[in-house]
């Protein structure tokens, strides 16, 4: 697998550099949501899609609790400022959907405060498609055992244990409740301009080559290779690089 996958995910990256030149040269704007339980692999999957991509041409919106001041607003706006510009790709770790799944499970917001989101959000996103803006939205399904598998790795992994947060400790007693949410979050927001895409995360690897191979296939901006650039000469030999005395250089340690 490790090959095979490291092979595949090349010339995925590939393809997704190649979305990222449709869009700057198409002047198209793109969002892709990412919503799933903890664990389920979502940063993972934002980190493989931006890799080798330029980052002037992509954003990832993670946003955090909601100050006291945001919280006074419209539900969507503080959404609204991550919008894309022309040319560009917002992928959302988490989005407005918040209040649909995990918000309402925590006890963060209150049933009709739900039930008002569910009724607005198929009305906010057409706004969104009918501007013109290409809108993705996918849930990564992950089992109990394997979430509960990774979330053992994170606490005995301090590079990973960040990743822990008391809400993610609390939610995992939640399972069965927020996959109701979930489904109800479906039906309610499932559109032809703003569908749902369920994949598979058990396997994370497999989960994230599948999913980035159904991403491509739903936007064909890819299929243009990019033009090679041809470097003009130097002129005189290459020089050493020599700065300014004023100027402390960093010990050689390695």
């Amino acid at each position: 697998m490790g090959k095979h996958y490291r092979e595949a995910m090349e010339a995925l990256q590939l393809d997704l550099v190649r979305l990222e030149d449709g869009l700057h040269r198409s002047g198209k704007r793109m969002i892709v949501i990412f919503e799933g339980r903890d664990a389920a692999g979502k940063g993972g999957t934002i980190k493989s899609i931006t890799e080798r991509m330029d980052t002037r041409g992509y954003r990832v919106a993670a946003l955090g609790k909601p100050s006291e001041s945001e919280s006074s607003q419209w539900y969507f706006q503080r959404y609204v400022a991550h919008l894309p510009r022309a040319g560009e790709i917002v992928l959302f770790d988490r989005s407005w959907y918040n209040r649909a799944v995990v918000e309402p499970a925590m006890g963060f917001c209150s049933a009709a405060q739900t039930a008002a989101f569910l009724d607005a959000v198929p009305t906010f996103e057409k706004l969104l498609t009918d501007d013109g803006i290409i809108l993705l939205k996918y849930w990564l399904a992950v089992d109990q055992q394997a979430q509960e598998e990774r979330f053992a790795e994170r606490a005995n992994n301090p590079l990973k244990r960040w990743k822990l947060s008391p809400v993610d400790l609390a939610a995992r007693q939640k399972y069965a409740e927020m996959g109701g949410l979930r489904d109800v979050m479906i039906e309610r927001t499932h559109r032809d301009n703003a569908p749902w895409f369920v994949a598979d995360f058990n396997d994370q690897k497999r989960g994230r080559v599948n999913l980035i191979r159904h991403l491509l296939a739903q936007v064909q901006l890819h299929q243009k290779p990019i033009p090679g650039i041809k470097l003009p000469k130097l002129k005189g030999k290459p020089r050493h690089e020599q700065v300014t005395d004023q100027a402390i250089w960093v010990p050689d340690t390695f």
